[in-house]
């Protein structure tokens, strides 16, 4: 944090590196330095659900990783999500959260409220398990005591998996790392641009 001098009277933020916690990588911003990272850090609401953003050189790095596993960060969910939790990972066993949850998991952090959501991204597995993902996540949603929320992942990037319960020439927008593009539910589900 010696970057961020700004930063140091924070003192969550100033012991979050020696506690070997995590960052986040964002979408770059108009403002970030061309060849850093730009990540985020998002407080504990009992720390005021602050979001910081922060650049670093690649070289500063230490380590990087997917999202948690929804199965790894079940643990750290209130005990009234655990059934709701139990049918998604059987849906579909590589379920990534982010979000409350992830960062509860992986801090040690009270980031969970009564007002939260469960935050997921699923993988596209197969093109037969594409056009019944959307439907099988609204079943599970629809018994489920959190609202769901989150991205079905694709080789174009992710739609929020709501928008892929339409008719398939129906427009869904495509969260990619550096971007959003348009293309149609069917053009999406089959890994393809319109």
């Amino acid at each position: 944090m010696h970057r961020y001098p700004e930063l140091a009277d924070e003192p969550i933020i100033a012991g979050w590196a020696r506690a070997d916690r995590p960052l986040i990588v964002r979408r770059p911003a108009c403002s970030d330095a061309a060849g850093m990272i730009p990540l985020g850090l998002p407080l504990p609401p009992s720390h005021g659900k602050r979001r910081i953003a922060l650049v670093l050189a690649p070289g500063d790095i230490v380590a990087s990783a997917p999202p948690p596993l929804l199965t790894d960060a079940a643990a750290a969910a209130p005990a009234h999500w655990r059934e709701t939790i139990a049918h998604l990972v059987r849906l579909v066993p590589e379920t990534h959260t982010f979000g409350s949850l992830a960062w509860q998991h992986l801090t040690g952090l009270p980031y969970l409220s009564d007002n939260s959501d469960l935050d997921l991204l699923w993988p596209l597995s197969s093109a037969r398990h594409a056009h019944t993902l959307p439907s099988d996540i609204a079943g599970i949603a629809a018994q489920a005591p959190m609202r769901l929320d989150g991205e079905i992942v694709g080789a174009l990037g992710g739609v929020q998996w709501r928008e892929l319960t339409g008719a398939d020439d129906d427009e869904v927008v495509v969260k990619g790392a550096v971007g959003v593009i348009g293309t149609t539910r069917a053009a999406f589900l089959s890994g393809c641009t319109s």
